[in-house]
């Protein structure tokens, strides 16, 4: 399939987001326009992945519809640094951790001048020349110089908050903006009264609100900051894997050079604990090489000339000179992080609903806000009760939590699934596998290691076994099919002489039709002896025994006639009976799928556990299988190699590529594993569970907080009695909201089958 030309697919990452209202209004501000066809924005990677017709709209006109909204778009990098990222990260840290600092230093003395004079039974020692009875002026003064350098701390909520105000596109910073403003504008009125003779004002400042509702945000920011971090280690831990130089052979010389000017085809030497600098294919040599950082795989893998290596392994032994194959942007490692990248930036369908309310949430919120506190007006409260109302509603009610309750998880999940080899390509497979109810695998190759042997060989008269195995040898030598391999094995471990091969046609999911020395020759199953009337009445006791030991009979045919059958037996994978075993703990159907023999595949089935046997079914109809089942109401998962199961895969609701990563199957399946190993299917679809089931807690605890901190934040308690909601507890709490929420998606990192 050729790619779209006319569609291109861009990160932006974007400078200025504080909460889900600021990705929402992007993405419809985006979404809206010609030649987008889908943006994607992530609040957690700060990044926008967009997918849009050069020739409809440039990337010029997209910056600039981000720019309008009040947030800054800042430049592509088509290659990560990770140490530029720790630097960056580690320089935000340190800022957050800075002005939060600060506004404790000023908001503790701050909140005990306003405090201390009023908390009369526990005598504070409080200097007379502040005392708000005696010297109104100078207690009121003190405060407002206190609470100067907090404002100057968290001035980011009022830039950025009354420029989305602006820009009409409110979010979490507007909310706060106008809360904390609300309070500090009263008080300084109330500064200006205790100045014109009015000292009864010095009961109406709210100074130490201000103060500390901002240091518990600039708190949860900082720990927002630092969690934020943490879910994209796993990404930094693949970027920092590739070594900085590699020895390159030039001539007989041996340069060292940096990995991003090694060409393909240049020679690369390798020494024992060295890392492999590229994608190569060995020229020279014999070593074991430890792959666990791409693969997961634990043991070491034996290595020699012909064999492919792979960018940022361990040679652990012996020296090796290998050529180049794939560098940049091409390696293995490359194609990783960008499926990790693309599976962290694109959102799952279950957070489009939290999106969507985020999105309209704020301007909600003010209208709110402003309807209790006239209400408690109009119902004869005074201005500072109305007052406070409309502070607590605003502070309380800020949606970072329902942001980050789902891009966060994702980040972690997705994360922690490229340690274990499990690479997620998309938001939307991780969701759809944890309701997986089917799964279908391929039998050659996935739930066998697809290299068989001969086990077999019987002739018919007047044939005998070695001119039945100089026939298949004839037939069979320089095909790559797995049961050819066993043919071609099988007679070069018999000196079997290879006869002349004068014809050959293929017929897909039958066999071969060839002339060899003048003679008409077929070897293939009992559909394709049936298209070429061959009698085979007499042999079927002997086929059906073959059959029913769990071998793939081929039966051979010359000049009209059965010469012989061999048989031949793939052998099963050691963890396939223990991955099906646990997949049907999780009430999930196992289906196999092959061409092979209906006797042959039962029997197969039987050994590993599997609950129905699709047999007999030829290449192209793999598809059509899914499809069926898919029909019937089931949520359905196909398991297979990547390339022969390409369209399988491709109509599954997820597609499951086995093996190393091949670029056909990154291309065609929803995950790749790593690793041939089938349990980590059932690791894909565990990780899958616990992540979506990580969202829903998430997302609950989002929403039950705005449910019932908004309510709570109106008065609704204080109608029938109860507390009213402080400003400072409504802080508090919208803090450690959000700081819960990352916490929670933290606790994926201990992921365990």
């Amino acid at each position: 399939m050729q790619p779209d030309q006319s569609k291109k697919i861009i990160q932006i990452p974007i400078d200025g987001m504080t909460c889900a209202a600021c990705s929402q209004a992007i993405e419809r501000r985006l979404n809206k326009q010609d030649g987008v066809e889908i943006a994607s924005v992530n609040l957690a990677t700060e990044m926008a992945q967009i997918s849009y017709n050069p020739e409809l709209i440039r990337l010029s006109e997209i910056k600039q519809h981000i720019t309008k909204l009040g947030y800054t778009p800042k430049e592509i990098v088509t290659k990560r640094n990770v140490d530029e990222d720790a630097q960056k990260k580690d320089k935000e840290i340190k800022q957050m951790k800075f002005k939060f600092w600060l506004s404790v230093v000023f908001t503790i003395p701050l909140f005990y001048v306003a405090m201390a004079p009023m908390i009369k039974w526990f005598n504070f020692p409080f200097p007379m020349g502040l005392s708000p009875m005696k010297q109104p002026l100078n207690y009121a003064i003190l405060q407002m110089i206190l609470v100067l350098p907090v404002v100057w701390a968290g001035r980011k909520f009022y830039t950025v908050g009354f420029r989305q105000i602006w820009h009409r596109s409110p979010n979490m910073d507007s909310l706060i903006a106008i809360g904390t403003s609300a309070a500090l504008v009263y008080s300084f009125f109330s500064v200006y009264q205790i100045a014109s003779g009015d000292h009864m004002a010095v009961e109406h400042m709210y100074f130490e609100t201000a103060g500390v509702i901002i240091t518990l945000i600039l708190l949860g920011k900082t720990l927002e900051t630092i969690s934020k971090g943490k879910t994209s280690e796993a990404i930094k831990k693949l970027i920092g894997l590739t070594p900085k130089t590699a020895i390159v052979l030039n001539g007989d010389q041996e340069i060292e050079l940096p990995v991003e000017e090694i060409e393909i085809g240049d020679v690369v030497i390798v020494k024992p604990g060295g890392k492999v600098a590229v994608d190569g294919m060995i020229i020279e040599g014999y070593t074991t090489v430890d792959e666990s950082m791409l693969t997961g795989e634990s043991m070491p893998v034996d290595k020699k000339a012909g064999d492919l290596l792979f960018g940022a392994s361990i040679n652990k032994t012996g020296l090796v000179k290998y050529k180049a194959t794939k560098v940049g942007d091409e390696t293995a490692l490359a194609q990783i992080i960008k499926l990790v990248e693309q599976a962290q930036g694109s959102k799952a369908p279950i957070a489009r609903m939290a999106d969507i309310i985020s999105g309209y949430f704020v301007p909600i919120v003010f209208v709110i806000a402003v309807l209790s506190a006239v209400a408690w007006l109009l119902s004869g409260q005074d201005i500072i009760f109305a007052l406070k109302v409309f502070i607590a509603i605003l502070v309380i009610a800020c949606p970072c939590a329902l942001g980050l309750a789902t891009p966060t998880a994702i980040m972690v999940g997705t994360g922690k699934g490229a340690e274990l080899g499990v690479l997620v390509k998309s938001c939307e497979a991780l969701e759809t596998a944890h309701k997986i109810d089917t799964i279908i695998f391929d039998k050659t190759g996935t739930l066998t290691k697809g290299k068989p042997e001969v086990t077999d060989i019987i002739a018919f008269d007047p044939y005998t076994e070695s001119e039945v195995l100089s026939y298949a040898y004839a037939i069979e030598y320089g095909s790559d099919h797995p049961l050819a391999q066993a043919i071609i094995k099988k007679g070069n471990e018999s000196n079997t002489t290879r006869r002349p091969l004068e014809g050959f046609d293929e017929i897909p999911g039958h066999g071969i039709s060839a002339t060899i020395d003048g003679k008409s020759v077929l070897l293939g199953n009992l559909k394709l002896m049936n298209q070429f009337s061959i009698l085979y009445d007499v042999i079927i006791p002997t086929f059906d025994r073959i059959a029913e030991e769990g071998k793939t009979p081929m039966l051979l045919a010359v000049e009209g006639k059965v010469a012989g059958i061999i048989g031949a037996a793939d052998v099963l994978k050691s963890n396939s009976l223990q991955a099906i075993e646990k997949l049907h703990k999780m009430h999930i159907k196992t289906i196999m799928i092959t061409g092979d023999h209906e006797k042959t595949a039962q029997a197969i089935a039987k050994m590993v556990g599997i609950d129905e046997v699709l047999a007999e079914v030829l290449p192209g109809d793999k598809a059509a299988s899914v499809k069926r089942l898919q029909d019937s109401g089931n949520i359905v998962a196909m398991v297979g190699d990547g390339i022969n199961d390409a369209p399988a895969l491709a109509q599954a609701h997820v597609g499951i590529a086995i093996g190393s990563g091949t670029d056909v199957a990154m291309e065609s399946a929803d995950i790749v594993l790593m690793k041939s190993d089938l349990l980590d299917v059932v690791s894909a679809i565990a990780l899958s569970r616990a992540t979506i089931r990580n969202i829903k807690q998430n997302l609950f605890w989002a929403f039950i907080y705005n449910i019932i901190g908004i309510p709570v934040a109106a008065g609704f308690l204080y109608i029938f009695g109860g507390p009213l909601l402080n400003p400072v507890f409504a802080a508090a709490a919208m803090s450690m909201s959000s700081v819960s929420v990352l916490t929670n998606a933290l606790r994926l990192k201990s992921f365990k089958l």
